[in-house]
């Protein structure tokens, strides 16, 4: 039981309900996710079993991608619908108007944390701090916005597709599009279409899975979660070093061409294909006489 499942998350669920979910379908106890979606929000939440929640910050650092639907003239506190309307003011506002709006949040931004967001300040949760009335400044956090477009406009609705970082606040990004619009905005409703490779047109609904053969069955495995990685195929010997996290050299693998793949995380395989490992190469600027590196071990 050891892999990940891409569930459509409903509306009105959080994801540690999701999470709670699954593991009384699958009868274990190392279960969790990878990039938590709020109960508003439906879409694709990666749900790690056994193992695979070793890989789960690696796969939170994935890009990922939203459709975002903005209701205009109406400011709440937590930028979303879920929050308490703090304002209300006409929205006189373009098509044109939109179109000029969103290059402004492209590349590397800036941005400020929600005040109900599970970021930490001086050790309290965002959010308990706002629920108890207290705002605090918060620092910005720079994230990255591959794409961000529009999908459509009426009136005082409007859809926009972004394709972003890890950390970023949709919530965020809909309430500065409306205060640049001069009228104010709130999220109105959020579904994340895809995490990686990992898509929402792929996922399953918690209504589909029954029991632990349901969730069996529907496994994604860590080597192929990971696919996004370069691989190196190693012989028995390096699996054995590799089990007892030992590194290995040159060697033990198997292609060496492969040994040419040096930057950042690579994918460990043993000769059957199957993902034992990741880590990365390092030593010395002659490749020879390097050694692959475990960093997480999943035999």
């Amino acid at each position: 039981m050891d892999g990940i499942l891409n569930i459509d998350k409903p509306r009105g669920w959080t994801s540690y309900a999701v999470v709670d979910r699954i593991k009384k379908l699958a009868g274990i106890r190392s279960v969790g996710h990878s990039g938590t979606l709020d109960p508003l929000a439906t879409g694709v939440l990666l749900v790690c079993c056994g193992k695979a929640t070793k890989i789960s910050s690696h796969l939170t650092d994935l890009e990922k991608e939203y459709l975002a639907t903005v209701q205009l003239g109406v400011v709440t506190d937590t930028y979303d619908a879920e929050g308490t309307i703090l304002e209300q003011r006409t929205v006189a506002v373009t098509r044109d108007d939109v179109q000029a709006v969103l290059p402004f949040y492209s590349g590397e931004i800036e941005q400020v944390p929600p005040m109900f967001s599970a970021v930490k300040h001086q050790g309290k949760r965002l959010y308990k701090l706002a629920r108890a009335g207290e705002h605090v400044e918060r620092r910005t956090r720079q994230i990255h916005i591959s794409d961000m477009a529009l999908v459509s406009f009426d009136r005082d609705v409007l859809v926009f597709r972004v394709r972003c970082s890890k950390g970023t606040y949709v919530r965020s990004l809909a309430s500065d599009i409306g205060e640049r619009l001069g009228c104010g905005a709130h999220l109105a409703a959020l579904r994340r279409e895809r995490i990686g490779a990992f898509r929402a047109d792929e996922a399953l609904s918690l209504e589909s899975l029954r029991d632990h053969e349901d969730i069996f069955r529907h496994l994604v495995s860590i080597g192929d979660a990971l696919g996004h990685l370069p691989a190196v195929r190693i012989d028995g010997n390096g699996r054995q070093r590799i089990a007892h996290g030992l590194p290995i050299s040159s060697q033990d693998v198997l292609e060496p061409d492969q040994w040419d793949q040096t930057q950042g995380l690579i994918r460990i395989l043993d000769q059957e294909r199957s993902c034992i490992a990741i880590g990365t190469i390092e030593g010395q600027s002659d490749l020879s006489m390097n050694h692959l590196c475990p960093k997480r071990v999943f035999i």
